[in-house]
């Protein structure tokens, strides 16, 4: 534990920008009714595949 506490100050803001892409991607993806591709799959894409995930659901995933 302790060689990790020196670099807790920078994992920190990544979590919580890894949250809160997640968050924007799955109420985005909840409320559009035109997608690339079937709404579960980019569901399991956007909660799984980590901080990825949400940016190809931004850019692949929407059709309009």
């Amino acid at each position: 534990m302790e060689a990790i506490r020196p670099y807790i100050p920078l994992l920190v803001p990544l979590v919580v920008l890894d949250l809160g892409l997640r968050l924007f991607a799955f109420m985005d993806l909840l409320r559009r009714e035109r997608l690339k591709g079937a709404k579960w799959m980019w569901g399991l894409i956007v909660l799984l595949v980590g901080f990825v995930g949400p940016i190809l659901y931004m850019v692949l995933g929407r059709e309009d």
